[in-house]
């Protein structure tokens, strides 16, 4: 899972301590290095083409800022320190933690890293190369390989995810105003047919929020993102539809479908989140879906999912 810091004016040794560390374009090289893999410092100063003594005086000032740790591995003579990125994004708020402040945290899930499913014929999975293993296999869900996916579909059943529960991580108590999930999907006909309803319905921890009607499967022209693989006479595109959890209520696509809020979804009692996407069995339109990441269909993402919150003030 990614690494996030938080730095805002109520954290001052710690956000000039990371201001020092970035103040010199070199240590930016090294960040960039070593997030590929971890290298001693005299790995480090070979490629940048600088003395081993400067390349260890620029790790130590970022290993202050907290962003570079060192490990020791077993070497050929003896241990070796090797030097690792500990931190992926940085998040600096110039301002002072108050109750006003409102934020969102996005978190991007592949297409293919469901915890749980349910599927059946017709189904499949593809990754930007090619299929994975055959058509209509109900098995192939359940291969290592299915994580490549970037697309996936099923004639009915559900899909589930579980996504971290970020808010956990925010170093401030924060209050969750809106949660929301978006993706990319259409109907499951064999083949494609533009005039195949399906009833597709999203539970968040098991509470159902809102059945969204897809008016067919898509394949009259080509996605827009599809590899050049990916035969006419396949589902080609989809529609991006967005759920939304509030304190006001649930909505698909800014359209009101209930009085369910975001307190009765248990977002707290969890460090992680599940997210279920499918047909519900008495759904009256049973027409499967068709779940597109970035390399397929019309719109470059998985399924994201936002929280939107504000810091209630203090610290965890």
């Amino acid at each position: 899972m990614a690494k996030n810091i938080y730095l805002n004016l109520g954290k001052p040794d710690e956000l000039t301590a990371v201001g020092r560390a970035l103040s010199v374009p070199i240590r930016a090289r090294i960040l960039s290095i070593i997030s590929k893999e971890p290298l001693s410092i005299a790995d480090i100063a070979r490629q940048l083409n600088i003395p081993a003594s400067s390349c260890a005086a620029h790790v130590k000032a970022l290993q202050e800022a907290s962003l570079v740790r060192i490990e020791q591995v077993p070497g050929t003579r003896g241990s070796v320190k090797m030097c690792r990125r500990s931190v992926d994004r940085i998040d600096i708020r110039l301002v002072e933690p108050t109750g006003n402040v409102d934020d969102v945290i996005r978190i991007e899930m592949p297409i293919g890293a469901y915890t749980d499913c349910q599927v059946f014929e017709t189904c499949g999975l593809a990754d930007e190369n090619g299929l994975i293993s055959m058509d209509d296999r109900e098995e192939n869900f359940y291969l290592p390989e299915r994580t490549r996916a970037k697309i996936l579909w099923t004639s009915k059943g559900y899909i589930e995810y579980s996504f971290p529960n970020q808010i956990f991580s925010l170093p401030f108590k924060a209050r969750l105003n809106r949660i929301s999930v978006s993706a990319e999907m259409c109907s499951e006909a064999p083949g494609f047919n533009p005039d195949w309803k399906s009833d597709i319905t999203l539970w968040i921890n098991g509470v159902e929020c809102g059945t969204w009607t897809c008016r067919g499967d898509y394949g009259e022209r080509k996605g827009l993102n599809n590899p050049d693989y990916w035969s006419s006479g396949r589902t080609q595109y989809g529609e991006l539809t967005i759920w939304e959890i509030t304190r006001k209520g649930a909505y698909i696509n800014n359209n009101k479908v209930g009085a369910l809020t975001i307190d009765e979804l248990g977002i707290m009692d969890s460090h992680r989140i599940n997210v279920r996407i499918g047909n519900k069995e008495d759904a009256k339109n049973v027409g499967g879906f068709n779940l597109f990441g970035k390399e397929f269909g019309d719109y470059k993402q998985d399924i994201v999912m936002g929280l939107a919150y504000e810091y209630a003030g203090g610290k965890h």
